[in-house]
């Protein structure tokens, strides 16, 4: 098993979250600035890499049948993990802190960390999947991850019309519909359409969105670094709720994962995928909710931290153990 690109993606997170600290601590990214960026990072970057993980997939029957199937599991997994996450920290406090946890227990990184050791490990098979997966996060994120944030807040009003139309679920419509227009168009329009198209229209928007769409994870890293560099040395190493969601979000569920699945006599695939996404640190996008409502911002940002740098040593150990019991 090649564990490269897993310690690449760590160390370029690490190294982010050092230039994010260090601006904190200068003073180049202040309170102000901290906010502007995670709006930038809500509004513009996140759905632009919402939308370019899924148009740039190309498409064909197969992986249309295997993008879907890859939907229906990523709402069934954050739905069991969110059920999971909400027994876990019923009796933590304070409530901020208690929601933060509970968050981002049911949220990972897979769109940075996960996509390289998702196509390590299974191809581009597996960034096809992931792309699929990180689209049911959104919208489950947008959702019900909202929800969490906004409990026992009356000035973040959640509506039918705001959980379904918001930042995360319409880019995840307007991907989708993307991706199936590449296989339908084609066929109802006239040849000389699709051609002006692909060949005069499509690179632009397309070498538009590779520009934008990477910058969603250097910002969100600058904006936790500088978040942590409020917090003492003592706040950082001390706090017992950060490594009791660590060894839950990083060792215990990805363990349960795998081994249901195993017990379910799915295929090894399947599982390799599933043990993976499960694996995966707190997604940064909770710094960004949380920065944005005042939720616990500082806090978040040390749970997104440790989770990162932790993973480093307990993903190698989730993976090793998954293989023994995949059996392959």
């Amino acid at each position: 098993m090649n564990f490269l690109p897993l310690v690449h993606a760590i160390v370029m997170l690490f190294l982010l979250l050092v230039i994010g600290y260090i601006c904190g601590r200068t003073g180049v990214v202040d309170s102000v600035a901290s906010k502007k960026l995670s709006r930038l990072v809500i509004t513009i970057t996140n759905p632009a890499l919402i939308i370019y993980s899924l148009i740039k997939m190309e498409y064909s029957a197969e992986n249309l049948g295997i993008g879907f199937g890859t939907l229906l599991f990523g709402f069934a997994f954050h739905i069991i993990l969110a059920v999971f996450s909400y027994f876990c920290c019923l009796r933590l406090k304070p409530l901020d802190e208690r929601k933060i946890t509970e968050f981002t227990i049911i949220f990972g990184n897979v769109g940075f960390i996960g996509f390289p050791i998702l196509q390590s490990l299974l191809g581009d098979k597996g960034l096809f999947m992931g792309a699929f997966f990180v689209a049911s996060f959104n919208i489950v994120l947008w959702t019900w991850g909202l929800s969490i944030i906004a409990r026992g807040r009356k000035d973040i009003p959640l509506s039918p019309k705001k959980v379904l139309l918001n930042w995360g679920t319409v880019p995840c419509y307007i991907g989708i519909a993307l991706y199936l227009a590449k296989g339908f168009l084609p066929a109802v329009l006239p040849a000389s359409i699709t051609s002006v198209f692909s060949n005069y229209i499509s690179p632009p928007i397309m070498q538009a969105f590779s520009y934008v769409a990477p910058m969603c994870t250097p910002i969100s890293m600058f904006i936790i670094g500088a978040l942590l560099a409020s917090r003492t040395p003592r706040q950082l190493l001390t706090n017992g709720k950060i490594y009791y969601l660590c060894a839950l979000k990083l060792v215990v569920f990805p363990l349960l994962i795998c081994g249901a699945m195993k017990l379910l006599g799915m295929d090894p695939e399947w599982i390799w995928f599933g043990t993976i996404v499960a694996a995966m640190p707190s997604a940064t996008v909770v710094t960004m909710l949380a920065e944005l409502h005042d939720v616990a911002p500082e806090y978040s940002a040390q749970v997104v931290g440790t989770t990162s740098l932790l993973s480093v040593l307990s993903m190698p150990f989730v993976l090793l153990l998954a293989q023994t019991i995949i059996g392959a």
